[in-house]
């Protein structure tokens, strides 16, 4: 029975509605470890089990009010990874010992000179607005970035500083974007970019890659599918969730078609460009000979400089767009937080690639990756594409898929394979439907190596029982 309430827990809390969430004490529960390694620490848990109850819209019970939600917002499903996080969230503080591989946060902190900076703005009173576009100071800071490490040359009035990079995507797709208009995005891609094309009531017509091809847009495919509707590209160099890197070449070969279509431009998400792993090496596609005036650059400081929770992100471009995106900005957020743009000056004046501090995070996340990469290519029906950068592998596990696990039932899709490694080895990881590309599971190793020794020994367990069952 304990069993069975634990399961159920799981399964709801990870995949389901919303849910409330209450703990008891019970006699025996005995899929739960008494004693659970997260984090590398210990963790001492109680025999507990997770009571689960539905909530309904009882503040509207009574009430005649109209509580429909408009077309926009209907269109638009929820982030499965920020979904995870929130239910993961609720098992560890239900005492349940889940390792958490799903988010795109490093484990690092903010390196001390910019956590420094960010403090000394409060202690000197710069904590009012600041211009709509972001500071000039940290505007001419970005400029001098995309010269000296990215080769492009912009002035100020050609960048907008948003809170967060995610923010600078969505008014970019919004100010280039109509109704009838297509979004082209490569697969597997970021969870929200089809949601911002359909905010923008835009279309977004999905072009998928392969393993075998290193999760790569093939040039062919993208040429073949482009209409006189399409109005944006969205490449991601290095991909999330894939770890691909585009070469120079492919890119190239990209722009060429691109230089074909007068209605299309190009954004261009760079947000991992320095967690990066040689050989491999990363190009701003606005670099390329006749793509300045067709590309939109977002990038941000979370991945880079570890900070996430600062909320501080640009994009660059031709000053006709760019404009455009700082109106949008200015009657939605206005300017990002004054004491995150004194950070950010801070951050972007460590050094080419961000110094030192960045080259020691980056080493770490190669260890990782490099850990990981050997694991799972030990483990028989799983394939695996080796990143080149971001903290992320994209592992293929439809091998499994089709098979029955006691006490769980048969594993379908990438989805229902989660929710089994959540349920048996207390992992959770974000399906590759989320992505695009349901044969696949995504794993951040944004995590200590410590963590993902565990993390992996749990997984290998978890999978043995289907291993050996048979195809249904």
């Amino acid at each position: 029975m304990a069993n069975a309430l634990h399961n159920a827990a799981i399964s709801r809390v990870m995949f389901g509605d919303q849910y409330s969430i209450s703990r008891c004490v019970v006699p025996s529960l005995s899929t739960l470890p008494l004693r659970a390694m997260h984090k590398g620490k210990h963790v001492e848990l109680n025999r507990t089990v997770m009571v689960v109850k539905a909530k309904t819209n009882s503040d509207f019970d009574d009430s005649d009010v109209d509580i429909s939600l408009s077309h926009r917002v209907n269109a638009v499903k929820l982030s499965k990874t920020l979904s995870i996080c929130d239910h993961a969230t609720a098992l560890l503080q239900a005492g349940v010992p889940v390792i958490r591989l799903f988010f795109g946060e490093s484990d690092f902190d903010t390196p001390g000179a910019i956590a420094e900076a960010g403090m000394n703005a409060i202690r000197e009173g710069y904590t009012r607005y600041t211009p709509n576009a972001g500071t000039l100071e940290l505007r001419q800071a970005i400029c001098h970035k995309l010269k000296e490490e990215n080769g492009i040359t912009y002035s100020p009035d050609q960048i907008v500083v948003s809170n967060g990079a995610k923010q600078s995507i969505v008014q970019a797709v919004l100010a280039v974007c109509s109704p009838g208009d297509e979004v082209i995005i490569p697969a597997p891609f970021y969870v929200s970019y089809p949601e911002m094309a359909r905010l923008a009531h835009a279309t977004p017509v999905i072009l998928p890659s392969h393993i075998s091809s290193n999760f790569l847009l093939d040039s062919k495919l993208l040429e073949a599918n482009l209409t006189e509707r399409s109005r944006l590209l969205i490449l991601c160099s290095p991909c999330n969730p894939t770890g691909s890197v585009y070469s120079k070449k492919l890119l190239e070969e990209i722009a060429q078609i691109v230089a074909k279509h007068p209605r299309l431009l190009v954004l261009s998400d760079e947000n991992y460009e320095h967690i990066i792993y040689a050989p491999a090496t990363h190009t701003s596609f606005a670099s390329l000979p006749g793509m300045w005036d067709r590309t939109l650059i977002v990038n941000g400081l979370s991945k880079t400089f570890a900070m996430t929770g600062w909320r501080l992100g640009y994009i660059a471009g031709p000053k006709h767009f760019v404009a455009a995106c700082e109106k949008i900005q200015s009657q939605f957020t206005s300017g990002a937080s004054s004491i995150s743009q004194k950070a950010g000056v801070a951050a972007l004046g460590l050094g080419y690639a961000g110094g030192e501090a960045v080259s020691t995070m980056v080493k770490a996340f190669r260890e990782r990756r490099d850990f990981l990469v050997e694991s799972f290519r030990e483990m028989d029906g799983v394939k695996i594409c080796e990143p080149q950068g971001g903290f992320y592998v994209f592992l293929d596990f439809s091998s499994y898929y089709g098979r029955e696990a006691e006490g769980f039932g048969v594993i379908e899709n990438s989805d229902s394979l989660c929710r089994y490694l959540l349920d048996k080895g207390l992992v959770a990881l974000v399906p590759g439907s989320a992505f695009g590309d349901d044969t696949c599971i995504r794993i951040s190793f944004a995590e200590s190596l410590t963590t993902l020794k565990t993390a992996v020994e749990r997984i290998k367990k978890a999978l043995i029982p289907l291993s050996s069952s048979a195809l249904v």
